[in-house]
Parts: C-alpha cells; structure tokens; sequence
C-alpha cells in the first residue's frame, strides 16, 4: 500500500479519495488503476441524505508522461442514490472536472505547448489526446483589441497565409506587440479595421514604416492624418539590386551560351550586387579564369567585356553610396541627372523613387524601418512549416497572438526578475 500510495505523489494526485488500486506495465504505456470513493454528501436536489450505490463505469483518463512513458488513469467513480427522491449522484474529483474524459493538468500542459512554436498534431500525439482536444483548448485563448490606443510608430507589412493569398499585419515598432492581423491585405480590409479606432486615437499614430507596395500609401494618409510615411531602407535597395541583376542578365545573354564571357558573368554574378567598399583583397583559385584572383580583380575581368555593364554599376555603386552615407540630394539629384540615359530597366526604378521622393526622404532621414517586423514574419513562417500549413486563418492568428504577445511578456517578466 505503502508503494501505490508514492505512485500517487509521483504523478502529482493531490485528491486523498483516489486509492491507487493496481499499477499494470502494458510495455508500450503504464496503466494505473483506482478508486474514487468518499462519504455520502447531501443531494443536490432535496438536500437529502443520499447513500452510496455502486461504482460507475471505469474511465479512461490519459495523465503525463512518467518516466518516459506514456501514462493512462483507469478510474472507477463512486455513485450515490438519494433515500428521498431517488436522483442519481457520481462522485467529483480535482483531477478531472464533471462529464469530461481529460485530466485538468494535460489540458495544463496543451496550454503550455500552444505558447512555443510546436504543431498541433504533435502535441496531441505526445500527450495522447486528439488534435480536436487541442484546438479547444486554442479556442480558450482570448485576444481583445484595445480601440483606445494605437501606437505612435507602426510597421506594416504581409506575410502568406496560403499559396496565392496574401495577409496583413501591423506591429507596435517599439515594443513588438502585434497590432492586427487580417485576412487580406486590400485596402477595403484595411480600412474596415482601423475605422473601429476613433479619429482622436488614430491622429496619435505619427510614423509608418512600410514596404512599397502602393496600396498602403493611400490608405494609410487616410486613416492617419499625423502619420509620416517611411519606406523601409531594405526594399529600396532591392529595387536597385533587382534592377542591376537584370541588367546584367541582359548583357549576359548577348553573348553566345558556350562563350567564357557568358560562363564568367554567370558563375561570379554575386561580386557585380555587392558593395565595391567590402570586395575582400584575398586571391583564390578561379577555374574560369585559370589563374589566383581577388575578387576586384574578377570584378574588373567582368566589368571589361561591356561599356553598358560598367556604366551601369558604376552608377548602381554611387547611388549605394549615397543612400548608405544618407546623403539625399545627393541621390535624387543623381537620379535626375541620369533617368533620360540609362537602362529602361533603371529608368523604371527612377521614376518609381521619383514619384515616392518623400517616403525616401522619410526613410534617410528617420531612424525607423521594418527589420523587427521581418523578424516576426520569420517566426509567422516556422510556424506555419512546422504545422505544414494551416486551413484556418483564425487558428492560425491565435498561434501567431499566443507565440508573440504572450510569449514576449512571459519572457520579459522572467528577465524583470533577474
């Protein structure tokens, strides 16, 4: 009796009616039979004495693991009869609440999962409850939006729900904390979610980072009178890489598929994106050009096989330049000098830097952009790859809600402490 009552503290059974019956090794998982009995209480109809009756059918409760192996509960309950009116009584327990089958502690511990960044499936296969368990207790999470404050800097961007369909996502720039997350991310679901903020708390809002896609620029003057529009520094820069890649694939293809100048041009494509201030001087093997080479000694061998390229980069290199020192007349004055010249290819992204001449501004001459907002979409995507996709959007907002906001302030109280 002694060693079935250690069981009983070992698996953290705080109720003293549960008797520890018998405890079976099935191999695979551990049985553990018992008991719950206590004195006859009082009816909760009548208020009349009630007597004890018999023992209902044993249920079958999955607990916590112990000692590595999987765990179930089989556990007999006692029923009570009242003398007076004749109703039928089963006896409570803490270890599991009336009608249900689950122990309140593995429920407990799906709640504990949901917050890290496990799949749903997998959760329910380690504690040996469906996956249907599992998303009742997601439900549980509650999320309220506080239509009485906005933050005064914002991140916007999108991340993919599903193939082909994009979703939209605010984020408070200074403490991390999503804002929204809507399914979709055109202007009408834009602007049906922040008109439920009043006017007085939207004039709060006084900077917006975000990438350039032009939709956003609209609606968001609309919604945020007092907001600057900042576009975010990385995606500038793209549009210039993108734009000298593709010049480059276009000079590369002028030259015959078996030629050294297109087989150069293809293999060392990533020396003519780069930085000409972080070229290493370090010489190594170069089988295309048969001899040890630094890497500006490659990147003259490029350069030198069309007049076009070098123009080109040598533009690509100073307008770099310029927006990394943030030098923006520099840049814009730059860009006007040369939009009637160049590539049409570069003259498509001039007239786009033109016409969003003021968000650029905003961008040089702020300190804020989207980088900690792509942190989160990089979170958002292991958490989808890890649930290998999601069918419902609101699943999936809870497990993005319950791995970002509550994670962060868990973790923030923790290090409060230290």
């Amino acid at each position: 009796m002694e060693q079935l009552n250690f069981i009983t503290n070992i698996l953290g059974i705080k109720d003293k009616n549960i008797i520890i019956l018998d405890y079976l090794d099935s191999g695979t998982h551990k049985e553990i039979i018992a008991k719950l009995d206590y004195p006859t209480p009082k009816c909760h109809s009548c208020h009349g004495q009630m007597a004890k009756y018999d023992f209902q059918k044993e249920s079958k409760i999955p607990y916590l693991e112990c000692a590595g192996y999987k765990t179930l509960i089989r556990l007999r309950k006692r029923r009570f009869r009242c003398k007076v009116c004749g109703k039928m009584a089963v006896s409570e327990t803490s270890l599991v609440k009336k009608n249900h089958q689950i122990a309140t502690i593995v429920k407990q511990k799906i709640t504990q999962k949901l917050i890290e960044k496990v799949p749903m499936t997998s959760i329910a296969e380690s504690l040996s409850v469906s996956t249907s368990t599992v998303i009742r207790q997601l439900h549980k999470f509650k999320f309220k939006t506080n239509l009485n404050y906005l933050p005064e800097h914002m991140n916007w961007d999108e991340y993919g729900f599903k193939k082909g369909k994009m979703s939209f996502i605010a984020q408070d720039y200074d403490t991390r904390k999503i804002v929204a997350i809507l399914d979709g991310r055109t202007q009408a679901t834009i602007r049906n979610h922040f008109l439920r903020y009043s006017k007085q708390v939207r004039s709060c809002v006084k900077v917006i980072t975000m990438d350039m896609f032009s939709p956003y620029y609209d609606i968001a003057r609309k919604l945020f009178p007092n907001a600057k529009i900042v576009l975010d520094r990385f995606h500038i820069v793209q549009h210039l890489s993108r734009a000298m890649n593709r010049i480059r694939i276009q000079i590369m293809n002028q030259f015959d598929r078996r030629s050294h100048e297109y087989k150069a041009l293809k293999r060392y494509w990533k020396l003519i994106q780069q930085d000409s201030r972080k070229l290493s001087d370090k010489r190594f093997y170069r089988p295309i050009f048969r001899s040890h080479l630094a890497n500006k000694e490659v990147l003259e061998k490029l350069l030198s096989y069309s007049q076009e390229l070098r123009q080109h980069y040598d533009l690509y290199q100073l307008l770099l330049f310029h927006f990394q020192e943030k030098q923006t007349d520099h840049f814009f004055s730059l860009i006007e000098e040369t939009i009637s010249s160049v590539n049409p290819i570069f003259q498509t992204v001039f007239k786009t830097f033109l016409k969003d001449k003021d968000k650029i501004m905003n961008a040089l001459e702020l300190p804020y952009s989207n980088a900690k907002l792509e942190a989160t979409n990089n979170l958002i995507k292991v958490i989808k790859r890890n649930a290998f996709g999601f069918r419902n959007f609101d699943n999936f907002k809870t497990r993005i809600l319950i791995a970002l906001n509550i994670k962060k302030e868990r973790t923030n109280l923790v290090l409060s402490r230290l």
